[in-house]
């Protein structure tokens, strides 16, 4: 016959505590003295009982699922909306934003449900979804500085934390980079390598990191003498980036450096110089942004500048365990410094 699965009165007895202080331990009520939480926790550990969740959560209101939304803007078709899915899993971004956040969340019994928005019936979806008590609260990754998920979030008075400031003020906290510092590193660095005709591919210009870095590379740019910074646009993809070389070179054969607002695009950017006959980092250095995977397969390694994906990431979750706990009720921001990373190309 099979074991009977142990109970609070089991777990009680084996601290010798009451049934409600196992409750209160078991559900996160904070005024229980930390010796007897451990007490109970280990009693927990020996006995092997597992909280039946359904009940934990008339208890608590709570489900201890978060939703990590990635969200655009448009109304998109379903070949669309098929294309936004493969760009989120093709960008190493993306996979650093989860590793952050499940690295966070999974210590503390919590786990993120992946929902994509790139539609009006699909934010509308997770509105409602959150509203039913689906997740205790979003973590979203807006890709489109229009996005008007992160109001409707607000607006329906719903935990939320935001990768990235959002493009229109909402009451919401958020968690960032000083993008303009990332820039103004990039240009210091490639002028101390003595590049002199020095050119930048920047991210969508209607996004406001994209706006920021590039801002910060061409000020420090122009406080050096070089007041005149050939910009080319990308859309942080290897092809944008491809396209964005192609254009600078065509208009500037005597490019010696280049700034790229991502690594996806300075791949790009190293794969056209080669193409031309240019060496990296000899005839051209090449410097990128985000220090994600593609840094150290690209050949040569990319010197870039670091976001910390991962801790961002890991802060944007702690945030909003934060707020559905109650222990923060106003939206705060959280801005991180960016850092170079020297390696082969610059």
């Amino acid at each position: 016959m099979s074991r009977q699965a142990p109970t609070l009165e089991d777990v009680a007895r084996e601290a010798g505590v009451s049934r409600a202080t196992v409750s209160r331990v078991v559900n996160g009520v904070r005024n229980v003295d930390p010796a007897i939480q451990d007490l109970v926790r280990r009693a927990i550990e020996r006995t092997g009982y597992a909280p039946n969740q359904a009940a934990r959560q008339l208890v608590t209101r709570r489900t201890t699922t978060v939703a990590l939304v990635v969200s655009g803007a448009g109304d998109a078709s379903d070949t669309e909306q098929n294309a936004f899915a493969a760009r989120v899993f093709a960008d190493p971004f993306f996979g650093r934003v989860v590793g952050g956040v499940v690295g966070h969340l999974r210590p503390r019994g919590m786990h993120p449900v992946l929902m994509f928005a790139e539609t009006p019936e699909a934010r509308q979806e997770v509105v409602a979804y959150l509203r039913q008590g689906g997740a205790d609260g979003a973590l979203v990754v807006s890709t489109h500085p229009d996005d008007p998920l992160p109001a409707l979030l607000a607006g329906a008075g719903l935990p939320a934390v935001l990768f990235a400031r959002p493009g229109r003020p909402v009451p919401l906290s958020y968690v960032d980079l000083a993008h303009r510092d990332g820039g103004r590193l990039a240009a210091e660095h490639l002028l101390e390598r003595g590049c002199r005709r020095i050119a930048t591919v920047t991210g969508p210009l209607a996004v406001a990191a994209s706006q920021e870095r590039l801002a910060g590379f061409r000020d420090t740019l122009v406080g050096h003498g070089h007041p005149c910074v050939p910009v080319a646009e990308g859309g942080f993809t290897v092809d944008s980036g491809m396209a964005a070389m192609t254009s600078l070179l065509a208009e500037h054969p005597d490019t010696d450096g280049v700034f790229t607002a991502n690594d996806l695009m300075a791949q790009g950017a190293v794969q056209v110089l080669r193409d031309h006959g240019r060496r990296v980092p000899r005839d051209v250095a090449v410097v990128g942004f985000d220090d994600s995977s593609v840094a150290v397969t690209c050949r040569p390694r990319l010197t870039t500048v670091r976001q910390p994906v991962e801790e961002m990431a890991a802060t944007m979750a702690r945030l909003l365990d934060e707020h559905i706990k109650g222990a923060r009720t106003e939206p705060t921001s959280v801005i991180f410094d960016p850092e170079l990373v020297v390696r082969d190309s610059a």
